[in-house]
């Protein structure tokens, strides 16, 4: 396999898929969407991300999602909700985070810029275990995209197989964390927090989510740790 496109926000999860299609392809290409979220402060750390990983190129590519809105992320007027427990999350189903398929954009413009580049992979950080219940989150949804691609492009028209590939699938959030370290994933500039701040507040779902991950790993955040080294978090 030779390039692979990295649907790439600068967080924990595609931070690891980033760090395991450096390890499979030849060349990698990220791609990361300023889509009108809160959370944009990610962009920059993507950059950040992107350069120390380097990558063979990274696009940054503005889709203004918060025209539709719908979502916490992207429309202010709709708070960020407190999470207590990974139990909370997985009893509240589809949550206001969600933002209308999202995943299915990202995909699409991923695939775009994949065929222009000459390639029919793409990679993101997809999770169906620790997550937070987003229908374009699951396998059923990664396989229908990846037949449209195939029936719609003219890569797939001329015989050339897309593949969406998504290795933390079914690992939990420890899992993927264990697997980013083995590959030499730097985290220290991964930003998970929907409310934006580069000091995660902790109790939105990304937050508390993430906090399981480092405790099943035993292992300070590294995001963390920066943080307190700049002086930026009081030990």
């Amino acid at each position: 396999m030779n390039g692979a496109v990295v649907i790439f926000s600068g967080g924990l999860d595609s931070t690891t898929a980033l760090y395991w299609a450096k390890r499979h392809f030849e060349k990698v290409y990220a791609i990361t969407f300023y889509y009108g979220q809160r959370h944009s402060l990610e962009v920059e750390f993507a950059k950040i991300t992107a350069e120390k990983a380097n990558v063979d190129e990274h696009l940054i590519f503005p889709v203004d999602l918060s025209r539709i809105g719908a979502s916490a992320l992207t429309d202010r007027s709709i708070e960020v909700p407190e999470t207590s427990s990974v139990e909370e999350i997985k009893e509240r189903g589809i949550p206001v985070t969600y933002v209308p398929f999202r995943n299915g954009i990202f995909i699409s413009i991923a695939a775009a810029y994949a065929e222009a580049k000459g390639c029919t992979n793409l990679v993101g950080g997809w999770n169906a275990v620790d997550y937070s219940g987003y229908p374009d989150c699951r396998p059923q949804f990664l396989k229908a995209m990846e037949e449209a691609l195939n029936l719609g492009t003219k890569a797939g028209a001329e015989g050339k197989r897309w593949h969406i590939h998504a290795p933390l699938i079914n690992l939990t959030k420890g899992q993927i964390i264990k697997l980013g370290l083995e590959l030499g994933a730097d985290y220290s500039y991964s930003l998970s927090c929907y409310r934006g701040d580069e000091v995660p507040c902790m109790k939105c779902d990304s937050c508390i989510l993430r906090a399981k991950g480092w405790e099943e790993v035993g292992e300070e955040d590294h995001l963390i740790k920066r943080l307190k080294e700049e002086g930026k978090i009081l030990e």
